[in-house]
């Protein structure tokens, strides 16, 4: 049985729990995360979040993209979200790797040229969150008046400590 096929089975499951309860589009606590696709990383058990509470942007390295910018904007503007939190975390895969290995990498295994793209790797975690939320607070799609925080998750202990900015 394929994983695809095991996630339908236990959805089942899931959604007999579910109930028919409609929850609102827009989310309870009016907060976005943008955060890590890494799976050592359930945000909303981290944060005590329910179905419904927050809208959760995950992408590698949890790092600001024009589409998370996207994301953000639709977030605010249409349902209603006035924060947002950058949460990256520790043991991060992008702090694994530079733009130059990986393109020497992807042209080597894949035999395609990606020179000069920025997969958007980093070192040091604190100073990624910081850049991070610069960039949304220079954005001018992203108003003055949200607020917006930056924090780290630790994989190995769970907790999650702020950033100062």
């Amino acid at each position: 049985m394929s994983y695809f096929e095991n996630f339908l089975k236990t959805n089942q499951a899931y959604a007999d729990l579910h109930g028919t309860e409609h929850l609102p589009q827009k989310p309870k606590t009016h907060v976005a995360i943008v955060t890590c696709m890494d799976s050592r990383l359930h945000v909303a058990q981290a944060l005590g979040l329910a179905l419904g509470d927050a809208h959760i942007l995950r992408n590698a390295g949890g790092r600001v993209t024009d589409d998370i910018i996207r994301s953000l904007v639709i977030s605010q503007q249409q349902l209603g979200t006035r924060e947002i939190v950058v949460l990256h975390h520790t043991d991060c895969g992008a702090q694994s790797f530079t733009n130059e290995a990986f393109a020497a990498q992807l042209e080597r295994d894949l035999g395609v040229s990606v020179h000069g793209k920025d997969f958007l790797p980093f070192s040091d975690v604190e100073e990624s969150v910081r850049e991070d939320v610069r960039k949304l607070r220079e954005s001018p799609l992203i108003p003055d008046d949200i607020v917006i925080s930056g924090a780290v998750y630790d994989v190995n202990t769970g907790r999650i400590s702020e950033v100062t900015l």
